[in-house]
C-alpha cells in the first residue's frame, strides 16, 4: 500500500468492547481479588520465599497494567477518567439501590470495584473506537 492508501475500516461493535472487557477483568482479577486466587495471594504464600517465577509473573502484570494504564489514560485524558469512573460508580450504586446488586459486605464491595476498575479499562481501550461511531469522524489528520 502507498502511503496515502487506507486499509478498510472495519466497524467496532458490542462483541469488540466484550473482548476488551475481558482481557481488563482477567488482569484485575488476576492481579487481587477477594478469591484467594490471586497474584497478590501466591506472592504472599509463597512459603519457601519468593522464586524466578514469581518475579516473571509480577513484571507480566505489570507490564499489562501499564500498557492497560497508558491506553486508558492516553484515550480518556483526566477528564475522561474521572467522568467514566463517575458513571461506572453511579451505575453500580443504581443497580445496588433497586436490588440487582449487594453490597452487604467488604468482599461484596471489592467485587463491585474489581468490576468496575475492568471497565473503566475496557472502555478506556475502546474509547477510539466509540467516539469513531458516535461523532463520524474517521480518523485525525496529524499534521507536522
Amino acid at each position: 500500500m502507498g502511503e496515502h492508501e487506507h486499509k478498510p475500516h472495519r466497524s467496532f461493535g458490542v462483541v469488540d468492547f466484550l473482548w476488551r472487557w475481558a482481557a481488563a477483568v482477567v488482569l484485575v482479577l488476576a492481579s487481587y481479588n477477594p478469591s484467594g486466587h490471586s497474584y497478590v495471594h501466591w506472592v504472599s504464600g509463597a512459603v519457601e520465599g519468593l522464586g524466578a517465577l514469581h518475579f516473571f509473573v509480577g513484571a507480566l502484570l505489570l507490564a499489562a497494567w501499564a500498557v492497560f494504564a497508558y491506553a486508558t489514560h492516553r484515550s480518556l485524558g483526566t477528564l475522561g477518567l474521572v467522568l467514566v469512573a463517575v458513571l461506572i460508580g453511579t451505575a453500580i450504586w443504581v443497580l445496588v439501590d433497586i436490588g440487582l446488586l449487594k453490597a452487604d459486605s467488604a468482599t461484596a464491595i471489592v467485587w463491585l470495584a474489581e468490576f468496575a476498575v475492568a471497565t473503566l479499562l475496557a472502555v478506556g481501550l475502546s474509547w477510539a473506537h466509540i467516539w469513531r461511531r458516535l461523532s463520524g469522524q474517521l480518523e485525525v489528520d496529524d499534521n507536522d
